[in-house]
């Protein structure tokens, strides 16, 4: 008597990569230092330097501005550039 079609094994084929959402970017002109600190190459010290700056300018207009923070030039602003916001 045949049992039927041979019924091959599942393959276990690891999940498809999901692709990762875009991290939020962080507002400038509303982060905490805290917040600050997780952007590339942002220790405790520049995040309190960007958010005095803010406090003492009325915040940033652009994120071009960021160059003024003592520290910030223009290398560590392009790698964070695709990741902060002003709005």
């Amino acid at each position: 008597a045949s049992a039927g079609p041979v019924i091959p094994p599942p393959q276990l084929t690891p999940p498809e990569p999901q692709p990762h959402p875009l991290p939020r970017r962080v507002n400038i002109n509303t982060a905490s230092a805290t917040e600050l600190e997780t952007l590339p190459g942002i220790g405790r010290v520049l995040a309190e330097r960007i958010v005095e700056y803010r406090q003492r300018n009325g915040g940033f207009q652009s994120v071009d501005e960021l160059l003024e923070v003592r520290g910030i030039g223009p290398k560590k602003l392009e790698d964070i550039r695709p990741l902060v916001t002003v709005r």
